[in-house]
């Protein structure tokens, strides 16, 4: 595919897509969005058995692009519904991908980065990768990644990593259950392939039909609590919270946050 934002390759039945921003930390851009849906339905009709994402550079992927913040600012609440339901459909198409999936996360992985890097069903990761749901840090709230991390780690561990948005390291997210291993950069897609030949050895079929039990389990209990997610998503952005914490980590400055709570 003709892309700016991510570059596609295929190699003895793996298909790798690679964030390709590295000048932006790989940060996510309303065009990655599209580029990344667009490349995903491509592997997904191709004969390729297993997906890989990466990013290319020092990092995995940084969270929002800080010229799409800066936009969120000005948007209308119909433009802001649209904006949620758009990501909403990215993770949810990462999740329930037909094909098995491996995260090779190569550096910083926060917010929706974070999202990308656990929503895969491996991930591997850097010993220096850092992660985290920082979204409230600036008056956001991390409504679409928490209905699957509530999912994968629990309750409790999920009101932490939620309310504090704070970032933790790899050998947190493997000791929780969002990283599988942890690997020396040198050897990290060399391990991802290495465990796509693992999963390629056994029935292409087999691999489909239990990817789709996995996501079936679940499916209405997660379709009920995204669309409520979608809404406090969006519902978010009218609060002068919203507004400061925007201005604030633009302007790289502490918040004055208004709002009672």
């Amino acid at each position: 595919m003709d892309s700016t934002t991510i570059q596609l390759a295929y190699d003895n039945g793996v298909d790798t897509i690679t964030l390709n921003r590295p000048e932006k930390r790989n940060a996510i851009s309303y065009e990655l969005i599209e580029d990344l849906l667009g490349a995903l339905e491509e592997v997904a009709k191709s004969s390729a058995l297993v997906l890989i994402l990466t990013g290319a550079g020092k990092a995995f992927c940084s969270g929002m692009d800080l010229e799409n913040l800066k936009a969120l600012v000005g948007r209308t609440p119909e433009q802001s519904l649209e904006d949620t339901q758009t990501m909403a459909r990215l993770f949810r198409a990462l999740y329930d991908f037909p094909k098995p999936t491996i995260a090779a996360v190569n550096g910083a992985a926060i917010a929706g980065g974070t999202g990308l890097a656990t929503l895969c069903d491996f991930t591997l990761a850097v010993p220096e990768a850092k992660f985290g749901y920082t979204e409230v840090r600036i008056g956001f709230v991390p409504a679409i990644v928490s209905t699957f991390l509530l999912h994968q780690v629990g309750e409790k561990i999920a009101r932490d990593l939620l309310l504090t948005g704070r970032l933790f390291d790899a050998e947190e997210a493997r000791r929780i259950g969002l990283v599988n291993e942890i690997v020396p950069a040198e050897g990290l897609m060399e391990r991802a392939r290495a465990l796509a030949g693992l999963l390629m050895e056994n029935s292409p079929a087999a691999l489909r039909y239990t990817k789709r039990l996995l996501r079936d389990a679940t499916r209405l209990e997660m379709d009920a609590q995204i669309e409520v997610a979608i809404r406090e998503n969006a519902a978010v952005r009218s609060t002068a919270d919203f507004q400061e914490g925007i201005s604030s980590f633009l302007e790289k400055r502490k918040p004055k946050w208004s709002s009672p709570g």
